[in-house]
């Protein structure tokens, strides 16, 4: 298995003040961890290019990312809601986060790799089609499956979001569409307070009280989201990979562990095998404690080389 690593230096300019969870430390820590422990070289390495206008308003409304344009500072930072802030340097990294992602459905599709793991930030999940929120600009994830459908003629697409917060932005974008399917787990009730409630065919909701552990987890997921993708049958599987539902993350309350995140990359790795010709495309999401976030993000690579958990 060929699996593609795929950052950018640039995502490292964007920050939202020094006591701010989102911050260039994040991407530190997981390349720190690969590279200690032999992981980042067994992958192929290579570097986001910015997405274009034209492909970010595949899913984002050109006024909506003109009006984003305009809200970019000179200098300091500038506050977008309570939890989003913008430097100089915000859309330049968030361009390259969703270029990742294209970058990597293309590496997928030329057959250069069977699966990518994007390390970009900012993160994706939380941002609507209008509306940047939840330290999230551009829907990196969407931007990738629009540009799927447009460049490969990829027809139906799984986007598999473990993330401790429900993708409403990815809800959003792709609520009612048939051949768009989404499925995500999340502490329940938490932020971001709206598309909690499955009513839309191509959603699948995994509600999580605060507390859940591995094995109520596990069952969740199973139960709900292999019916769904098995009568699915995606031609190409995207994950949203959030490690913000650890024991040890800060920002929330559910009580996952590093394996667990190895178990569920297999399973969405499963599927890929069986319906996708092995093509999966993962974006990193959430995770704010640096040590686990390392420790989780190493566990998913594992799993995409092909590699056992203990090694």
């Amino acid at each position: 298995m060929i699996t593609s690593f795929i950052s950018h230096p640039d995502c490292d300019l964007h920050h939202m003040g020094p006591e701010h969870p989102e911050s260039p430390l994040r991407l530190e820590a997981i390349r720190a961890r690969l590279a200690l422990s032999g992981l980042l070289q067994q992958t192929m390495q290579s570097e986001a290019r910015p997405a274009s206008e034209e492909e970010l308003a595949r899913v984002h409304p050109l006024r909506h990312l003109r009006a984003l344009d305009k809200c970019v500072p000179e200098t300091g930072i500038v506050t977008l809601d309570s939890d989003t802030l913008m430097n100089p340097d915000s859309l330049s990294a968030a361009r390259v986060a969703a270029g990742a992602v294209i970058r990597g459905v293309d590496q997928v599709y030329r057959g250069q790799a069977d699966n990518v793991f994007c390390a970009v930030r900012p993160p994706g999940h939380h941002a609507e089609a209008t509306d940047a929120m939840g330290f999230c600009f551009y829907n990196n994830v969407a931007v990738g499956a629009a540009h799927a459908r447009a460049r490969h003629g990829v027809r139906r697409i799984a986007i598999l979001d473990f993330d401790v917060h429900q993708c409403n932005g990815t809800i959003d974008i792709f609520k009612d569409d048939p051949d768009i399917l989404i499925c995500t787990s999340f502490q329940y009730p938490f932020y971001p307070w709206r598309y909690l409630r499955s009513e839309w065919q191509n959603v699948v909701n995994t509600p999580l009280e605060a507390g859940t552990e591995s094995a109520a987890f596990r069952k969740a997921i199973e139960d709900d989201w292999l019916p769904a993708l098995h009568a699915f049958k995606p031609e190409l599987v995207l994950v949203s990979a959030g490690f913000d539902a650890h024991r040890e993350d800060p920002l929330a309350e559910l009580c996952l562990e590093d394996e667990d995140y190895y178990w569920i990359t297999r399973l969405a790795l499963d599927i890929a095998a069986l319906y996708a010709d092995n093509r999966l495309v993962s974006v990193l999401e959430g995770g704010y404690d640096l040590d686990s976030l390392g420790r989780s993000v190493e566990a998913h690579v594992k799993a995409l080389l092909g590699l056992p958990f203990e090694q």
